[in-house]
Protein backbone atom coordinates (compact mmCIF):
# COMPACT_ATOMS: atom_id res chain seq x y z
CA UNK A 1 0.00 0.00 0.00
CA UNK A 2 1.31 3.60 -1.32
CA UNK A 3 0.91 6.82 1.10
CA UNK A 4 0.32 10.01 -0.11
CA UNK A 5 0.00 13.05 1.92
CA UNK A 6 -1.64 16.77 1.09
CA UNK A 7 0.69 19.89 2.77
CA UNK A 8 -1.14 22.53 2.79
CA UNK A 9 0.68 26.26 2.29
CA UNK A 10 0.05 27.00 6.28
CA UNK A 11 1.89 23.89 7.31
CA UNK A 12 -0.82 21.67 8.10
CA UNK A 13 0.20 17.76 6.53
CA UNK A 14 -2.92 14.92 6.38
CA UNK A 15 -1.69 11.51 5.29
CA UNK A 16 -3.67 9.71 3.56
CA UNK A 17 -3.62 5.78 1.14
CA UNK A 18 -2.69 6.65 -2.37
CA UNK A 19 -5.67 5.10 -4.99
CA UNK A 20 -4.31 6.86 -7.84
CA UNK A 21 -1.40 7.78 -9.99
CA UNK A 22 1.83 8.02 -7.91
CA UNK A 23 2.66 11.81 -9.02
CA UNK A 24 3.81 14.86 -6.92
CA UNK A 25 1.34 17.77 -7.89
CA UNK A 26 0.79 21.23 -6.45
CA UNK A 27 -2.62 23.58 -6.90
CA UNK A 28 -5.35 25.20 -5.20
CA UNK A 29 -6.84 23.20 -2.57
CA UNK A 30 -10.63 23.20 -3.27
CA UNK A 31 -13.89 21.51 -2.08
CA UNK A 32 -16.78 20.47 -3.07
CA UNK A 33 -20.05 19.31 -1.42
CA UNK A 34 -21.90 17.47 -4.37
CA UNK A 35 -23.28 13.74 -3.20
CA UNK A 36 -23.39 12.80 -6.77
CA UNK A 37 -21.31 13.18 -9.88
CA UNK A 38 -17.73 12.69 -9.22
CA UNK A 39 -17.27 11.84 -13.11
CA UNK A 40 -18.91 15.29 -14.26
CA UNK A 41 -17.05 17.20 -11.60
CA UNK A 42 -13.94 15.66 -11.97
CA UNK A 43 -13.50 16.41 -15.74
CA UNK A 44 -14.99 19.65 -15.55
CA UNK A 45 -11.94 22.43 -16.87
CA UNK A 46 -13.07 24.93 -14.18
CA UNK A 47 -11.50 22.82 -12.08
CA UNK A 48 -8.25 22.74 -14.08
CA UNK A 49 -5.10 23.43 -11.52
CA UNK A 50 -6.87 22.56 -8.73
CA UNK A 51 -7.17 19.90 -5.91
CA UNK A 52 -10.23 19.15 -5.22
CA UNK A 53 -11.54 17.79 -1.85
CA UNK A 54 -14.68 15.78 -1.82
CA UNK A 55 -16.90 16.52 1.40
CA UNK A 56 -19.61 13.14 0.55
CA UNK A 57 -17.74 10.34 1.84
CA UNK A 58 -17.72 7.96 -0.58
CA UNK A 59 -16.40 8.21 -3.83
CA UNK A 60 -16.52 5.86 -6.87
CA UNK A 61 -19.48 3.76 -5.78
CA UNK A 62 -20.80 3.45 -9.21
CA UNK A 63 -17.35 3.47 -11.03
CA UNK A 64 -16.96 4.92 -14.94
CA UNK A 65 -18.43 4.86 -17.99
CA UNK A 66 -16.75 3.61 -20.65
CA UNK A 67 -14.72 6.38 -22.14
CA UNK A 68 -16.55 8.21 -25.18
CA UNK A 69 -14.65 8.39 -28.57
CA UNK A 70 -11.85 11.27 -29.04
CA UNK A 71 -13.99 14.31 -30.48
CA UNK A 72 -17.30 13.37 -29.17
CA UNK A 73 -19.27 15.42 -26.66
CA UNK A 74 -21.57 12.66 -24.91
CA UNK A 75 -22.35 13.28 -21.73
CA UNK A 76 -21.46 12.16 -19.23
CA UNK A 77 -17.73 13.18 -19.18
CA UNK A 78 -17.55 17.10 -19.08
CA UNK A 79 -14.65 17.47 -21.47
CA UNK A 80 -12.17 14.76 -23.11
CA UNK A 81 -9.65 13.96 -19.93
CA UNK A 82 -10.08 14.64 -16.08
CA UNK A 83 -9.10 18.25 -15.44
CA UNK A 84 -8.16 18.09 -11.63
CA UNK A 85 -4.38 17.99 -10.72
CA UNK A 86 -5.40 15.47 -7.86
CA UNK A 87 -8.26 13.98 -5.47
CA UNK A 88 -9.19 14.03 -1.78
CA UNK A 89 -11.87 11.71 -0.09
CA UNK A 90 -12.67 10.10 3.09
CA UNK A 91 -13.12 6.89 1.29
CA UNK A 92 -12.91 5.03 -2.81
CA UNK A 93 -15.63 2.26 -3.72
CA UNK A 94 -12.94 -0.48 -4.70
CA UNK A 95 -16.13 -2.71 -6.01
CA UNK A 96 -18.41 -0.29 -7.60
CA UNK A 97 -21.96 -1.42 -9.13
CA UNK A 98 -23.67 -0.29 -12.26
CA UNK A 99 -24.63 -1.52 -15.40
CA UNK A 100 -22.73 0.94 -17.52
CA UNK A 101 -19.37 0.84 -15.01
CA UNK A 102 -16.24 -0.04 -17.58
CA UNK A 103 -13.85 1.01 -14.57
CA UNK A 104 -13.16 1.75 -11.14
CA UNK A 105 -12.62 5.23 -9.59
CA UNK A 106 -9.18 4.48 -9.22
CA UNK A 107 -8.11 2.63 -12.13
CA UNK A 108 -9.67 5.95 -14.24
CA UNK A 109 -7.48 8.60 -12.16
CA UNK A 110 -4.68 5.61 -12.68
CA UNK A 111 -4.93 5.96 -16.72
CA UNK A 112 -4.80 9.70 -16.42
CA UNK A 113 -2.45 9.83 -14.31
CA UNK A 114 -4.11 11.81 -11.74
CA UNK A 115 -2.76 11.26 -7.45
CA UNK A 116 -5.62 10.66 -5.33
CA UNK A 117 -5.67 10.08 -1.44
CA UNK A 118 -8.66 8.27 0.82
CA UNK A 119 -8.48 8.63 4.91
CA UNK A 120 -8.33 12.04 4.97
CA UNK A 121 -10.69 14.00 7.16
CA UNK A 122 -12.87 15.54 4.57
CA UNK A 123 -15.00 17.44 7.04
CA UNK A 124 -11.88 19.16 9.23
CA UNK A 125 -10.37 19.57 5.99
CA UNK A 126 -13.11 21.60 4.64
CA UNK A 127 -13.98 23.48 8.20
CA UNK A 128 -10.49 24.52 7.27
CA UNK A 129 -10.69 25.99 4.03
CA UNK A 130 -13.88 27.80 5.47
CA UNK A 131 -11.98 29.62 8.05
CA UNK A 132 -9.24 30.08 6.55
CA UNK A 133 -9.93 30.61 2.66
CA UNK A 134 -8.73 28.73 -0.24
CA UNK A 135 -4.90 27.38 0.78
CA UNK A 136 -2.27 26.03 -1.96
CA UNK A 137 -1.38 22.86 -1.73
CA UNK A 138 1.02 19.67 -2.63
CA UNK A 139 0.15 16.13 -2.89
CA UNK A 140 3.53 15.01 -2.11
CA UNK A 141 4.87 10.68 -1.51
CA UNK A 142 4.77 10.12 2.44
CA UNK A 143 8.67 10.04 2.46
CA UNK A 144 9.21 13.18 0.32
CA UNK A 145 10.60 16.30 2.46
CA UNK A 146 8.09 18.98 2.46
CA UNK A 147 10.36 21.23 0.88
CA UNK A 148 12.06 19.64 -1.93
CA UNK A 149 8.60 18.23 -2.85
CA UNK A 150 6.84 21.68 -2.92
CA UNK A 151 10.26 21.90 -5.61
CA UNK A 152 9.43 19.53 -8.06
CA UNK A 153 5.88 18.91 -8.03
CA UNK A 154 3.92 19.29 -10.64
CA UNK A 155 1.98 22.85 -11.44
CA UNK A 156 0.18 24.42 -13.78
CA UNK A 157 0.32 28.12 -14.66
CA UNK A 158 -2.86 29.49 -14.48
CA UNK A 159 -2.60 32.75 -15.74
CA UNK A 160 -2.48 30.94 -19.04
CA UNK A 161 -4.72 27.79 -17.45
CA UNK A 162 -7.71 28.01 -20.48
CA UNK A 163 -5.54 27.85 -23.50
CA UNK A 164 -4.83 24.27 -21.95
CA UNK A 165 -8.45 23.20 -21.77
CA UNK A 166 -10.38 24.87 -24.94
CA UNK A 167 -10.78 23.56 -28.19
CA UNK A 168 -7.79 24.47 -30.64
CA UNK A 169 -9.98 25.91 -33.52
CA UNK A 170 -13.64 26.32 -34.58
CA UNK A 171 -15.61 23.05 -34.02
CA UNK A 172 -19.23 22.76 -35.72
CA UNK A 173 -21.85 20.80 -33.56
CA UNK A 174 -24.64 20.56 -36.18
CA UNK A 175 -28.37 20.86 -34.89
CA UNK A 176 -30.91 23.44 -36.46
CA UNK A 177 -31.88 26.18 -37.74
CA UNK A 178 -30.76 28.38 -35.10
CA UNK A 179 -26.61 29.64 -35.03
CA UNK A 180 -24.89 29.83 -31.83
CA UNK A 181 -21.53 30.84 -31.22
CA UNK A 182 -20.13 29.08 -28.58
CA UNK A 183 -17.05 31.42 -26.93
CA UNK A 184 -14.97 28.27 -25.34
CA UNK A 185 -12.85 29.04 -22.40
CA UNK A 186 -12.68 26.27 -20.22
CA UNK A 187 -16.20 24.90 -21.30
CA UNK A 188 -18.30 21.97 -20.26
CA UNK A 189 -19.51 19.77 -22.68
CA UNK A 190 -23.15 19.84 -21.53
CA UNK A 191 -23.23 23.32 -22.50
CA UNK A 192 -23.05 22.47 -25.91
CA UNK A 193 -25.18 19.21 -25.57
CA UNK A 194 -27.98 21.63 -24.34
CA UNK A 195 -28.16 24.06 -26.89
CA UNK A 196 -28.06 21.34 -29.55
CA UNK A 197 -30.64 19.27 -27.52
CA UNK A 198 -32.62 22.70 -27.72
CA UNK A 199 -32.23 22.32 -31.90
CA UNK A 200 -29.75 24.76 -32.16
CA UNK A 201 -26.30 24.58 -34.21
CA UNK A 202 -22.95 25.71 -32.20
CA UNK A 203 -20.11 26.79 -33.59
CA UNK A 204 -17.41 26.65 -30.46
CA UNK A 205 -14.82 28.68 -30.80
CA UNK A 206 -11.46 29.19 -28.54
CA UNK A 207 -11.00 32.20 -26.41
CA UNK A 208 -8.71 34.08 -28.73
CA UNK A 209 -10.50 34.01 -31.88
CA UNK A 210 -11.98 36.87 -33.81
CA UNK A 211 -15.47 36.69 -32.41
CA UNK A 212 -16.20 39.87 -34.82
CA UNK A 213 -15.60 37.62 -37.75
CA UNK A 214 -18.45 35.10 -36.90
CA UNK A 215 -21.27 37.76 -36.07
CA UNK A 216 -22.31 37.45 -39.73
CA UNK A 217 -23.09 34.05 -39.31
CA UNK A 218 -24.97 33.27 -36.27
CA UNK A 219 -27.74 34.54 -34.15
CA UNK A 220 -26.65 34.66 -30.73
CA UNK A 221 -23.34 34.44 -28.73
CA UNK A 222 -22.65 32.11 -25.72
CA UNK A 223 -20.21 33.19 -22.91
CA UNK A 224 -19.04 29.78 -21.38
CA UNK A 225 -17.45 29.09 -18.02
CA UNK A 226 -13.65 28.11 -17.33
CA UNK A 227 -11.19 28.08 -14.84
CA UNK A 228 -8.98 31.13 -13.19
CA UNK A 229 -9.00 34.98 -12.87
CA UNK A 230 -11.09 36.65 -15.01
CA UNK A 231 -8.69 39.15 -15.44
CA UNK A 232 -6.05 36.73 -17.45
CA UNK A 233 -8.46 37.38 -19.93
CA UNK A 234 -8.77 40.87 -20.65
CA UNK A 235 -8.27 40.70 -24.68
CA UNK A 236 -11.41 38.56 -24.77
CA UNK A 237 -13.62 40.91 -22.28
CA UNK A 238 -12.57 43.66 -25.08
CA UNK A 239 -13.70 41.75 -27.60
CA UNK A 240 -17.08 41.19 -25.61
CA UNK A 241 -17.76 44.51 -25.10
CA UNK A 242 -17.47 45.05 -29.08
CA UNK A 243 -20.51 42.81 -29.17
CA UNK A 244 -22.75 45.31 -27.23
CA UNK A 245 -24.03 47.88 -30.21
CA UNK A 246 -23.96 44.94 -32.49
CA UNK A 247 -27.66 43.85 -31.45
CA UNK A 248 -26.95 40.48 -31.42
CA UNK A 249 -28.19 38.66 -28.23
CA UNK A 250 -25.67 37.25 -25.85
CA UNK A 251 -25.78 35.19 -23.04
CA UNK A 252 -23.07 34.26 -20.43
CA UNK A 253 -22.12 31.56 -17.62
CA UNK A 254 -20.05 31.41 -15.08
CA UNK A 255 -16.63 32.89 -16.34
CA UNK A 256 -18.65 33.96 -18.71
CA UNK A 257 -20.74 36.17 -16.40
CA UNK A 258 -17.53 37.91 -14.90
CA UNK A 259 -16.05 38.44 -18.31
CA UNK A 260 -20.07 40.17 -19.25
CA UNK A 261 -18.87 42.61 -15.72
CA UNK A 262 -15.81 42.96 -16.91
CA UNK A 263 -16.63 44.01 -20.67
CA UNK A 264 -19.13 46.54 -18.95
CA UNK A 265 -16.84 48.41 -16.93
CA UNK A 266 -17.25 46.42 -14.03
CA UNK A 267 -15.09 44.59 -11.16
CA UNK A 268 -14.26 40.99 -9.99
CA UNK A 269 -13.05 39.52 -6.87
CA UNK A 270 -11.90 36.53 -5.28
CA UNK A 271 -14.40 34.71 -2.86
CA UNK A 272 -12.90 33.66 0.27
CA UNK A 273 -13.37 30.01 -0.52
CA UNK A 274 -15.86 30.02 -3.75
CA UNK A 275 -19.36 28.02 -4.55
CA UNK A 276 -18.88 24.51 -5.62
CA UNK A 277 -22.08 22.80 -5.14
CA UNK A 278 -25.27 21.75 -6.34
CA UNK A 279 -27.67 22.86 -4.13
CA UNK A 280 -26.72 26.76 -4.53
CA UNK A 281 -29.89 28.78 -3.50
CA UNK A 282 -30.51 31.76 -5.54
CA UNK A 283 -32.92 34.49 -5.91
CA UNK A 284 -34.60 36.32 -9.30
CA UNK A 285 -34.68 39.75 -8.11
CA UNK A 286 -37.36 40.65 -10.65
CA UNK A 287 -39.83 37.74 -9.75
CA UNK A 288 -38.54 37.35 -5.67
CA UNK A 289 -38.51 33.38 -6.95
CA UNK A 290 -36.02 31.33 -5.72
CA UNK A 291 -33.86 28.12 -7.44
CA UNK A 292 -31.71 25.72 -6.72
CA UNK A 293 -28.58 25.78 -8.48
CA UNK A 294 -25.43 24.14 -9.44
CA UNK A 295 -21.81 26.04 -9.05
CA UNK A 296 -18.29 26.01 -9.57
CA UNK A 297 -16.26 29.07 -9.70
CA UNK A 298 -14.13 30.80 -7.51
CA UNK A 299 -14.22 34.60 -8.37
CA UNK A 300 -17.55 36.86 -8.94
CA UNK A 301 -18.39 39.98 -10.11
CA UNK A 302 -18.69 43.16 -7.74
CA UNK A 303 -21.97 44.32 -7.78
CA UNK A 304 -21.62 47.90 -7.13
CA UNK A 305 -18.93 48.06 -9.28
CA UNK A 306 -21.49 47.87 -12.68
CA UNK A 307 -22.39 50.78 -14.57
CA UNK A 308 -25.28 52.70 -14.94
CA UNK A 309 -27.29 50.67 -17.33
CA UNK A 310 -26.48 47.83 -16.14
CA UNK A 311 -28.25 45.71 -13.21
CA UNK A 312 -28.13 42.61 -10.88
CA UNK A 313 -30.58 40.18 -11.98
CA UNK A 314 -29.79 36.93 -9.63
CA UNK A 315 -28.14 37.11 -5.78
CA UNK A 316 -26.70 34.22 -3.54
CA UNK A 317 -29.32 33.86 -1.01
CA UNK A 318 -26.85 31.93 1.30
CA UNK A 319 -23.77 35.07 1.26
CA UNK A 320 -25.59 37.86 -0.66
CA UNK A 321 -23.06 37.33 -3.36
CA UNK A 322 -23.93 38.31 -7.07
CA UNK A 323 -25.54 35.89 -9.27
CA UNK A 324 -26.34 37.48 -12.43
CA UNK A 325 -26.29 40.50 -14.31
CA UNK A 326 -28.72 42.29 -17.07
CA UNK A 327 -27.80 45.40 -19.46
CA UNK A 328 -30.69 47.72 -19.24
CA UNK A 329 -32.09 47.87 -23.17
CA UNK A 330 -29.71 45.09 -24.64
CA UNK A 331 -30.05 41.76 -25.05
CA UNK A 332 -27.24 41.09 -22.90
CA UNK A 333 -27.13 38.61 -20.09
CA UNK A 334 -25.16 36.15 -17.81
CA UNK A 335 -25.25 34.17 -14.53
CA UNK A 336 -22.83 32.92 -11.89
CA UNK A 337 -24.71 29.13 -11.87
CA UNK A 338 -25.10 26.56 -14.40
CA UNK A 339 -28.42 25.96 -16.05
CA UNK A 340 -27.38 22.87 -17.97
CA UNK A 341 -26.38 20.99 -14.52
CA UNK A 342 -26.07 17.50 -14.92
CA UNK A 343 -26.09 15.92 -12.42
CA UNK A 344 -27.73 18.50 -10.60
CA UNK A 345 -30.66 20.66 -9.97
CA UNK A 346 -32.34 21.81 -14.00
CA UNK A 347 -34.48 24.53 -12.02
CA UNK A 348 -32.70 27.09 -14.54
CA UNK A 349 -32.56 25.42 -17.60
CA UNK A 350 -34.90 27.53 -18.74
CA UNK A 351 -32.86 30.26 -19.26
CA UNK A 352 -31.33 28.53 -21.93
CA UNK A 353 -34.93 27.87 -23.74
CA UNK A 354 -35.09 31.88 -23.43
CA UNK A 355 -31.98 32.49 -25.06
CA UNK A 356 -32.77 30.84 -27.86
CA UNK A 357 -35.90 32.08 -28.14
CA UNK A 358 -34.86 35.78 -28.02
CA UNK A 359 -32.25 34.62 -30.90
CA UNK A 360 -34.95 33.37 -33.22
CA UNK A 361 -37.18 36.56 -32.68
CA UNK A 362 -33.91 38.67 -33.33
CA UNK A 363 -33.44 37.10 -36.12
CA UNK A 364 -36.73 37.39 -37.67
CA UNK A 365 -36.95 40.81 -36.99
CA UNK A 366 -33.92 41.46 -38.91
Amino acid sequence: MHFMKLVLEDGTELRGRSFGAPREVAGEVVFTTGMSGYVETLTDPSFRGQILVATYPLQGNYGVPARRPAGSIDAPFESGRVQVQGMVCVRHSERPSHHAMASTLGDWLREENVPAIEGIDTRTLTRKLREHGTMKGWLLHEGTAVAEGKARADAIDMPTVVAQCTVPEAVTYPGGELRVLLVDTGCKDNIARAMVKRGATVIRVPSHADLAAYLPEVDGVLLSNGPGDPKDLMPLAAQIRGLFDKGIPTFGVCLGNQLLALAAGGDTYKLRYGHRSQNQPVQDLLTRRCYVTSQNHGYAVREDSLPADWEPWFVNVNDGTNEGIRARGRAVSSVQFHPEATPGPDDTAFLFDDFLRLCGSMKRGR
